[in-house]
């Protein structure tokens, strides 16, 4: 990732749109960044938003969206409010010529996401998505090696993500906790590797009317696979992930802070048949390896500390996010695929190349 630029000598005016569950965690992180000044918090509920910024904040606080796009000293909005209420809120900012940032998942379908990243484009403002995972880290290193070609070829991805969750009302288990590794999937897959087809599989055990628990396998552009198995009813909370490639194995263990990440030189070769007499070729040799582990080192840090930096360069430089307007839309592509998938009993569905490119 690339070092944030130094702080503008005038920092951003910045508005968070909605003080509920995540709205604190951005007021929080913009009120302690340098290239930032927080202006407003805007809240339906206007006592709660006043009890997040404390007594003695002097960042004002409305009810009034209009009364925030409408100050020619905010610069930048970041909206963490319901999905269904992501078009409405980012439009309005954009076409008042705010920079917009939305919480996962951009918005309700991808026809929506589309909207706001062609307005963005047209405005030339800045769409970012808080794809907040993708700036943790560990996250960011897997990126990193991933990139440089040090597990060689990606040959599978197998994520879990389970726990005795909170059942949704109105979504089901794919959308509350698919885009998390759908959006890491996208950040760290190597340059030219995509993926091309989804399908999903789902049940509800217990009545719920939606999808309880799920698992998504996508096909990817270069011939290998990623599984990804979501689930409210674990009595046990699993989040690891396992990225396999023909050099080397990465393990991401989020819930292990003395190792997150191992990477294991030990898996399978397998002779070309170049490499074999005539009469060999029809019998392809395989060969098991068992290197050393090496535990990365990892500076820890928040990541929203992170994503608030991306930001900022973003708005500063011109240059789009590391998980801009464009990635929150794949990401909206494959989970619209993947509940298309879901109501067909696992048909696989296949992704548009142009716009996973």
């Amino acid at each position: 990732m690339t070092p944030p630029p130094p702080a503008p000598a005038k920092p951003i005016g910045i508005a968070v749109i909605g003080a509920g569950y995540w709205g604190p965690n951005l007021v929080r992180n913009f009120q302690a960044s340098p290239a930032f000044r927080l202006r407003w918090l805007c809240d339906l509920d206007a006592d709660r938003a006043q009890r997040v910024l404390g007594g003695y904040s002097t960042v004002q606080v409305t009810t009034q969206l209009d009364e925030v796009l409408a100050d020619p000293d905010v610069d930048a909005v970041a909206i963490a409010t319901p999905a269904g209420t992501h078009l409405p809120i980012a439009l309005a900012a954009l076409r008042a010529g705010k920079h917009v940032l939305v919480e996962k998942p951009l918005a309700a379908t991808y026809e929506e996401g589309r909207q706001l990243v062609d307005e963005a484009a047209e405005r030339g403002l800045t769409l970012m998505c808080d794809h907040t995972y993708c700036y943790t880290p560990a996250v960011l290193r897997i990126r990193e090696l991933l990139h440089a070609g040090e597990l060689g070829e990606l040959h599978f991805l197998d994520s879990v993500r389970i726990n005795l969750g909170l059942v949704q009302r109105d979504i089901d288990v794919v959308w509350d906790l698919a885009p998390h590794d759908l959006s890491i999937i996208d950040f760290v897959l190597p340059p030219g590797v995509r993926p091309t087809a989804v399908a999903a599989h789902g049940a509800d055990g217990i009545g719920a009317g939606r999808a309880c628990v799920a698992y998504l396998t996508l096909q990817l552009s270069n011939g290998g696979i990623a599984h990804i198995h979501v689930n409210w009813l674990s009595p046990v909370k699993v989040r690891t992930a396992i990225f396999g490639g023909s050099k080397r194995t990465l393990v991401w263990d989020d819930l292990n802070p003395s190792q997150r990440l191992a990477v294991y030189d030990r898996g399978v070769d397998v002779a070309s048949p170049e490499e074999l007499e005539d009469e060999q070729r029809r019998d392809i040799l395989i060969s098991y390896r068992s290197g050393d582990m090496i535990a990365p080192a990892l500076n820890e840090r928040e990541a929203l500390r992170t994503m608030v930096e991306e930001y900022a360069r973003a708005i500063t430089t011109g240059e789009p996010a590391l998980t801009d307007g464009r990635a929150g839309l794949r990401v909206l592509e494959i989970l619209q695929a993947a509940s298309v998938s879901l109501a067909e009993g696992g048909t696989m569905i296949k992704l548009d190349e142009g716009q996973q490119a």
